[in-house]
């Protein structure tokens, strides 16, 4: 018969102290482990070393102790560097219809109106703090529908989301989506739908419209509408922990009950002055500026969108540059305004 020694009783001792962990405190010290909250995890580590003492592991439970106050004065170097988000590449037929990226843009680049910012924040607000909202039954905003015109943010608003979560950005390619057989198109919703669950996110439908246009258009046909009522039925039983945004240049577009499924709609408009502004000063910022007559450049910004005043701004910037100016004017400013094409507005 085998001899236990003494290295391998206090084996033993460590793996019985692990074993009277509940099962709540294990997901809760790996659910904490994967999301970088140190400060649950050591909090959970307590638990468990306090419940091994109770039962009589006490040399288990002061080692572990020692350990999370060893920690908390000195971190590993993982937890030192920054938070590194693990690479998720689409495999198989999810390969075809999305395209992940890894945005690093933050809220604060943005130039928006007061209200879309606010809104904004309290989805990440709501997501940073889903826990705390779980612990009393409620859940965060994470199914955000964009609207308005085209190049005035929803696109980079999709990428902040992802960038200020540290979550990757999962872009749904609609050309792929939608086939002409329309079995196949509920099948890859599902898809979909299924790899919200499996892997947390931003998952962007763009040019949802294409999508879930109205049901009772003159040229539906029934395959179409039964793709809508999948997508909606998805929609609705969606209860995992990624943000879903939907982003249109056409809500007149959408079918009514689309709206119904969402737990926020932002709504984009064009930029006043204000915007036109820290839009300009924001894209001009490593630039010399001269004297500024901003009535007249707010004039000339009237009908663009946020993504053509800072085409423009970048125009202005480059003729300074390669004219070896010393600084951008006015009428930098404004002749790069006027040049810009209305019908055809920059996504952004």
């Amino acid at each position: 018969m085998k001899r236990v020694g003494l290295e391998d009783d206090g084996k033993n001792q460590t793996w019985g102290a692990l074993l009277m962990a509940s099962a709540d405190q294990v997901k809760a010290l790996v659910k904490s482990h994967a999301e970088g909250d140190d400060a649950r995890f050591y909090a959970v580590a307590m638990q468990v070393a306090a419940k091994a003492a109770r039962a009589g592991q006490e040399r288990f439970a002061q080692d572990l102790r020692d350990l999370v106050d060893s920690l908390r004065v000195s971190p590993p170097l993982s937890s030192r560097v920054a938070s590194v988000v693990p690479m998720s590449q689409p495999r198989g037929e999810l390969a075809s219809l999305l395209v992940v990226s890894y945005p690093k843009v933050r809220l604060s680049d943005m130039s928006l109106a007061r209200d879309v910012f606010e809104r904004l924040s309290l989805v990440l607000t709501e997501q940073r703090q889903r826990d705390t909202l779980a612990q009393h039954g409620l859940k965060p905003i994470h199914r955000v529908l964009l609207v308005g015109p085209p190049g005035t943010g929803k696109t980079m608003s999709a990428q902040v989301l992802a960038g200020e979560l540290g979550v990757p950005l999962f872009s749904i390619r609609l050309d792929t989506l939608i086939t002409k057989f329309m079995g196949e198109t509920a099948s890859k919703l599902r898809l979909i739908f299924d790899a919200l669950v499996e892997t947390r996110g931003v998952y962007l439908f763009d040019e949802v419209d294409a999508l879930a246009g109205e049901r009772t258009s003159t040229n539906d046909v029934g395959e179409i509408r039964r793709v809508l009522n999948s997508f909606l039925q998805f929609l609705e039983r969606d209860d995992s922990e990624s943000v879903l945004v939907a982003a249109t240049n056409h809500p007149q577009l959408l079918d009514g009950a689309l709206f119904r499924r969402f737990d926020s709609v932002i709504r984009y408009s064009l930029p006043d002055a204000d915007i036109v502004k820290s839009v300009i000063q924001n894209r001009l910022s490593a630039f010399k500026l001269g004297r500024l007559q901003w009535l007249r450049i707010v004039k000339a910004s009237e009908g663009l969108s946020h993504a053509e005043i800072a085409a423009a701004a970048e125009v202005a910037a480059k003729k300074v540059v390669l004219c070896r100016h010393d600084e951008i004017t006015t009428s930098d400013i404004v002749t790069a305004l006027n040049d810009q094409d209305r019908r055809t507005p920059v996504k952004i």
